[in-house]
C-alpha cells in the first residue's frame, strides 16, 4: 500500500475548522463572572459615555469670553464635586470643580487649577472667594464632551467576542449588569502511559511525572472550557476505549496525551476507530508529528450502531470531537497551540483566530533544514533579534519557560545570522 504524504500544518488546520460545530446555547451571566466567556450576541449601548460633558482636570469651570483678556479675577459662586450637579454658571463667576465632575450649564472651558490664584476674603458678614486666571481661555478646554466615547445605540462589542477585563469594563460603563455568552466548551482529558506517576507519589524506576496533566489543563483553563480531568489511564485497549465512551457522553471535546503513536503500547488509534473514526493522522510539524483528530460516538449501546460513513456519522449519532496529542511535553504543547486553540476558539463562535506574528532578526544559526514545518523555541534579545534555545529536543520542557515564543520554519528553510524570521509570540498564543 502506498504510504499517503503527511499533511502541511496548513492543509491540517484547514481540516480541523472545516468539521468545527460552534457552540450554540447560550446564558445570560454576571459582567463580574464573564471573564473568559465568548459573547453570544451584540452588544449596544442604551447610553451616552460620558453621559454629560465633564471635566478632565480639578480646576475652575468658567465662561472662556470672561477670560479673554488673559488675566481674569472671577467670583468662585459654587464647588462642584464628582457626583453632583451643578447650578447654572452666571456670567463673571466661576466653579470650583473637580475630575469627572459634570460640567455647569453656562459654562464652556475648565482651568486646571495650575493656572490659578485663589484668594479667600471675609468682610465680617460672608466669606467670598476669588480666583484670577492668567491665562486666555479657549472654549472646549479640558472638557470631555458627551458621548465622546460612546453614542447612545452604538454596538460596543460585537457577537463572538472573547471577553477580557478591558471588554467587561466597557460593558460596565454603560450599565450593563449581564451579558450573554455561549455555554462553556466541555472538554475531557485523559493522559495514557504506565509509566506516568502524579507529583507527590513515589517515583518507581522507569517512572515519569505527568507533566502534560498540568500543562494541558492550564491551557484549557485559560481559553475558558470547563473541564473534567479522567486523570492516567492504564495502557491497554479495553481501559482506553471505556474511557473514550465514558467522555463522549457529555463533553464536546476529548483531548489525550500519549499514545497516538504507532508502537505496540500505543491504543489510542485503535480505540478511537473502535469507538467512532479518525479523520487526520499525523501531520508534517516538527516536534508533534503524531497528532490525531477524529470523532467518538455518543450511543448507549455501540453494537447497536452499524459501521458508516465518517461524513454521515454525526447525522446518525451525536459525536464528541477527538484530538490526539503526543507523549512529548513540547510536542504536546506545540501542537496544542498550533492546532487546539484555533479549535476550541472556532468551535467557542472566535472567528480571528491567526496569532499576531512578527518578522525578526535571526541571531543565529540553524543548519539543519527539516522536510516538516520546524517550530523553535527562541527569546527576544536586548538587541532586538532572537536567540534560540540551545536543545531544540521535543522533551525538553525548559525551553516552554526560558522561550518568548516559536518561530516558524518552513520545511527545508535554514537559517543564517541576519535572517529575518516569523516569531509567534506565546503570549498571543496561551489565551
Amino acid at each position: 500500500m502506498e504510504k499517503k504524504p503527511m499533511l502541511s500544518v496548513a492543509q491540517a488546520l484547514q481540516t480541523l475548522l472545516q468539521a468545527v460545530r460552534p457552540i450554540q446555547e447560550i446564558e445570560q451571566v454576571s459582567t463580574l463572572a464573564a471573564n473568559g466567556r465568548v459573547l453570544a450576541q451584540a452588544q449596544r449601548s442604551s447610553l451616552y459615555a460620558p453621559p454629560m460633558d465633564n471635566t478632565q482636570m480639578d480646576g475652575y469651570a468658567v465662561r472662556a469670553a470672561d477670560c479673554e483678556s488673559g488675566c481674569a479675577r472671577l467670583r468662585v459662586s459654587q464647588r462642584i464635586p464628582a457626583g453632583v450637579v451643578g447650578q447654572t454658571l452666571e456670567p463673571g463667576t466661576a466653579a470650583r470643580i473637580f475630575t469627572g465632575a459634570f460640567i455647569p450649564a453656562g459654562a464652556d472651558a475648565v482651568v486646571m487649577q495650575e493656572q490659578c490664584e485663589v484668594e479667600n476674603f471675609n468682610d465680617g458678614q460672608d466669606q467670598q472667594t476669588f480666583v484670577t486666571i492668567r491665562h486666555q481661555v479657549k472654549p472646549g478646554e479640558w472638557i470631555r464632551r458627551q458621548g465622546e466615547d460612546i453614542q447612545q445605540g452604538a454596538e460596543i462589542l460585537p457577537a463572538g467576542t472573547r471577553l477580557r477585563p478591558q471588554e467587561l469594563g466597557l460593558a460596565a460603563s454603560v450599565g450593563l449588569a449581564t451579558l450573554p455568552v455561549l455555554r462553556a466548551l466541555r472538554v475531557a482529558v485523559f493522559f495514557t502511559g504506565d509509566e506516568l506517576t502524579m507529583p507527590g507519589e513515589p517515583l518507581k524506576p522507569g517512572s515519569i511525572y505527568n507533566s502534560n496533566r498540568f500543562l494541558l489543563t492550564g491551557l484549557l483553563q485559560n481559553l475558558g472550557c470547563q473541564i473534567t480531568d479522567y486523570g492516567i489511564v492504564p495502557d491497554n485497549l479495553a481501559a482506553t476505549r471505556a474511557t473514550l465512551r465514558e467522555a463522549a457522553q457529555q463533553h464536546d471535546l476529548i483531548i489525550t496525551s500519549g499514545g497516538v503513536s504507532v508502537g505496540e503500547e500505543d491504543h489510542i488509534r485503535p480505540a478511537v476507530e473502535a469507538e467512532g473514526n479518525i479523520n487526520m493522522w499525523q501531520i508534517a510539524v516538527k516536534p508533534g508529528k503524531p497528532l490525531a483528530f477524529g470523532e467518538v460516538r455518543r450511543v448507549a449501546q455501540l453494537d447497536q450502531v452499524e459501521q458508516v460513513n465518517p461524513i454521515e456519522m454525526n447525522q446518525v449519532a451525536n459525536t464528541a470531537f477527538f484530538l490526539g496529542l503526543p507523549g512529548n511535553p513540547v510536542s504536546s504543547f506545540v501542537t496544542f497551540l498550533l492546532f487546539v486553540r484555533p479549535f476550541i476558539l472556532r468551535m467557542q463562535g472566535i472567528q480571528n483566530i491567526t496569532p499576531i506574528s512578527y518578522l525578526m532578526r535571526a541571531d543565529f544559526e540553524w543548519k539543519k533544514a527539516d522536510k516538516r514545518n520546524e517550530f523553535l523555541r527562541a527569546k527576544m534579545n536586548a538587541e532586538g533579534g532572537l536567540t534560540l534555545f540551545s536543545n531544540q529536543s521535543s522533551g525538553v520542557l525548559t525551553s516552554t519557560v526560558w522561550g518568548d515564543g516559536l518561530i516558524d520554519l518552513a520545511a527545508g528553510q535554514t537559517v543564517a545570522h541576519g535572517d529575518m524570521v516569523k516569531f509567534i509570540p506565546f503570549n498571543g498564543l496561551l489565551y
